[in-house]
């Protein structure tokens, strides 16, 4: 991920505010006590992140990329899901014809009628090809290892895969593992720049999706440092608000609400953003820290996004969060 609207477009919108809701932390604490636990292991999802990491850095047309398509498809498919690939091409920064290939994994109930929708759970699994948040101008070409940024949403989706496969599902599920998100517009580039460069997988999704089929979604990014801190994102409000309350809300209920802020972030060009134009209600639970420098963490596009700012406790948190909403 990505980029911050707020460098070109948030000069003269406060929006960097306190949400406070009425007894949020006495009854938080008291539901937390006694609110039923779901089932998803944060090792497990930890040891996901680790066998992407494995492959190297998965950037697009790269072999590292290929590897995790695979990686997904297998995994998806061991845990009984359906398995699609969708495919195309997206122009990139340059202008010049990028191949995307997003991985669709669906759980169906045993008994579906449907007129059900699905519920979205996305995260994109490909890796930023430049460190271009490096302070050495050298050291910007180096490939991001993406253990954050990217392997960790895809490693939380996959456990959430894992449970289903064993409990089963009373709803509808969509996966959709989104590829070329992290190959936007580089900080040194000197051509000429053009919109829409960043979350290419899934504006290809969003021009075939049928938004009907959807109740709502659920994007995860950078969701595994164990300092993680996920605001309420801008068009998250803006689209899905009530969606995104609802988790918040069983964050505090079961006892995370410190990783889930009521604090307000900045508009954030997210997976999420383009399947809000598309019509279904998104929200984006990303790590996003809104009194820094670019709003994003320090290992953020380095070389230093690695298994150390991974914490299966912070998998665990996030896992557990979207699989009591799965209803």
């Amino acid at each position: 991920m990505k980029w911050n609207k707020s460098r070109l477009l948030m000069a003269g919108i406060g929006v960097v505010c306190m949400w406070v809701l009425a007894a949020c932390s006495s009854t938080g604490k008291k539901a937390a006590q006694t609110v039923t636990r779901p089932d998803f292991s944060g090792d497990s999802a930890y040891l996901f992140v680790e066998q992407q990491l494995a492959m190297g850095p998965r950037v697009p047309n790269g072999q590292g990329h290929t590897d995790c398509i695979i990686f997904i498809v297998e995994t998806l498919r061991r845990f009984g899901a359906e398995v699609t690939l969708q495919k195309g091409t997206m122009l990139n920064y340059a202008g010049k014809a990028q191949p995307v290939v997003n991985v669709i994994g669906r759980f169906l109930p045993d008994s579906l009628d449907t007129r059900v929708p699905f519920i979205l759970l996305g995260a994109h699994y490909d890796t930023r090809p430049w460190c271009d948040e490096e302070d050495e101008y050298q050291d910007r070409f180096h490939n991001v290892p993406g253990a954050n940024d990217g392997a960790s949403g895809v490693a939380v989706l996959l456990e959430i895969a894992r449970q289903l496969s064993m409990h089963g599902t009373l709803v509808p599920i969509e996966m959709v593992f989104f590829d070329v998100e992290d190959m936007g517009t580089p900080d040194f580039y000197t051509g000429q720049q053009r919109e829409h460069t960043w979350c290419l997988g899934s504006q290809l999704w969003a021009q075939q999706a049928a938004p009907e089929q959807y109740r709502y979604g659920i994007l995860v990014d950078m969701v595994g440092a164990p300092d993680a801190v996920f605001p309420r994102e801008y068009y998250s409000m803006q689209y899905a608000e009530n969606y995104q309350e609802q988790l918040w809300r069983r964050a505090r209920e079961l006892g995370h609400g410190r990783y889930f802020s009521d604090e307000a972030s900045y508009p954030i060009v997210d997976d999420h953003y383009y399947i809000n134009l598309a019509g279904v209600p998104c929200v984006d639970i990303i790590h996003y820290e809104v009194h820094s420098g670019t709003g994003f963490p320090s290992w953020w596009h380095t070389r230093e996004d690695d298994l150390s700012n991974v914490s299966a406790t912070t998998l665990q948190a996030v896992g557990e969060v979207i699989i009591s909403c799965l209803n």
